[in-house]
């Protein structure tokens, strides 16, 4: 008998009858003779309300009651799967993370799993009983509840996978797997058969919304192969999973965009050691992430150094740099940019390939889109643009790549 960790998004289980649905999903998988978990977030839109609720409250929730009162959401859903299954005759059982011992550590809202008790898991699966775990949420060692983070829930499938060591852990979402690139931007993306874990990763970071990173970095450590289906149509999905040398690579695999990006730079820094350190460090004081980086050569003993972050943290990031101006000291100005964009390629079939980068480079340039930024990778090469290019951008690197044929 195969064991799957089945774990289905908010949209999968938003309403009663797509509740029903999933039920009539998992009792089909068992009555095959699988051994079924299944993980389940909140409703959707659940974890927002309850979000409101709190800031009705106290504007700053305190992170220890904030974990209390969204860890309510999925409670809610595992009763009511579970239920679901009973009613069509197939024994399940719910459990809490707590119930579960997910144990995590301390970290309200954005803890990060330490371990799992699989046994009581274990003597459900062999008494024939389909589990429900609640998904987003785990206990500390002092008995604490806390949470995972906005997309916590595929973590926990993927933690309970490699805990489990599950034959697959199956994520069931509104779409029916992983694209070359954003359909709504490209009609022709493709629909990927199967993806490693590395460009899963990087497609994650990059600003695909399919699944957390966090999910994908736990499956990559432990080897836990990842399945992307859709909750509303049948199909195979995308598998996500090492790579296998007797595969035929493509070049690239997908295109991927994150739009939450700005631009920063300081012109006229002193070209001397340890100048990046006194910029970054009080940037990362404000827990400030830093993504792309460039310092151009320095020319009469200065240079300008140029960084990008989340568009959110954009006014706090120029703060910190306004105010460093007198401590980096000669004629240093800050200029922002908050309207840019980052458009990558990914693909492990660049490693054996020449010219990659050049094509990329060549694509956009005669489209009339000027690069700002370009990062690369061994798998990946990033290239910040104007925000009015993104899409033009997209679609002509998916179709140079090759990405648009069958």
């Amino acid at each position: 008998m195969a064991l799957y960790i089945y774990k289905f998004g908010g949209t999968s289980v938003g309403t009663v009858e797509r509740i029903k649905a999933v039920a009539e999903k998992v009792k089909k998988a068992r009555d095959a003779g699988d051994r079924i978990v299944v993980v389940v977030s909140a409703m959707s839109g659940e974890t927002n309300r309850l979000v409101a609720l709190a800031k009705e409250m106290q504007m700053q929730p305190t992170d220890r009651e904030l974990d209390v009162l969204l860890s309510t959401g999925e409670q809610v859903t595992i009763a009511l799967l579970a239920m679901a299954l009973h009613n069509l005759g197939c024994e399940a059982r719910s459990y809490t993370g707590a119930q579960v011992r997910i144990l995590t550590d301390s970290a309200h809202t954005k803890a990060r799993i330490r371990e799992i008790d699989e046994a009581k898991m274990r003597a459900d699966l062999d008494a024939g009983r389909v589990v429900v775990v609640a998904g987003f949420q785990g206990v500390d060692e002092h008995g604490n509840i806390t949470t995972l983070g906005r997309g916590g829930s595929d973590t926990t499938g993927v933690a309970l996978a490699a805990a489990l060591k599950a034959d697959e852990c199956h994520i069931y979402t509104d779409v029916d797997g992983v694209y070359t690139t954003d359909p709504r931007v490209v009609p022709k993306a493709r629909r990927l058969d199967r993806i490693t874990f590395e460009e899963m990763l990087e497609m994650a970071s990059l600003g695909s919304k399919v699944l957390q990173i966090r999910s994908v970095e736990f499956a990559g450590k432990y080897n836990v192969k990842l399945r992307v289906l859709s909750s509303f149509m049948e199909g195979n999905g995308t598998l996500i999973t090492y790579e296998e040398s007797e595969m035929e690579r493509a070049l690239i695999s997908g295109i991927a965009f994150n739009r939450d990006e700005a631009k920063l730079t300081l012109t006229g820094v002193p070209d001397l050691p340890g100048v990046a350190s006194k910029i970054l460090g009080p940037v990362a004081a404000e827990n400030i992430e830093v993504d792309m980086i460039v310092q151009n050569i320095s020319a009469h003993g200065t240079t300008d150094f140029t960084f990008t972050v989340n568009r959110n943290d954009f006014a706090r990031a120029k703060n910190v740099l306004e105010g460093l101006r007198n401590e980096l000291g000669g004629n240093t100005t800050v200029i922002g940019d908050n309207s840019i964009v980052k458009v990558s390629i990914v693909g492990v079939g660049m490693r054996s390939h020449a010219g990659i980068a050049s094509t990329m480079f060549k694509t956009l340039a005669d489209e009339g889109i000027n690069i700002q930024m370009i990062s690369t990778s061994e798998i990946k090469i990033s290239v910040v643009v104007d925000e009015k290019y993104l899409e033009l951008a997209v679609r002509a690197l998916h179709k140079a790549f090759g990405l648009d044929r069958e």
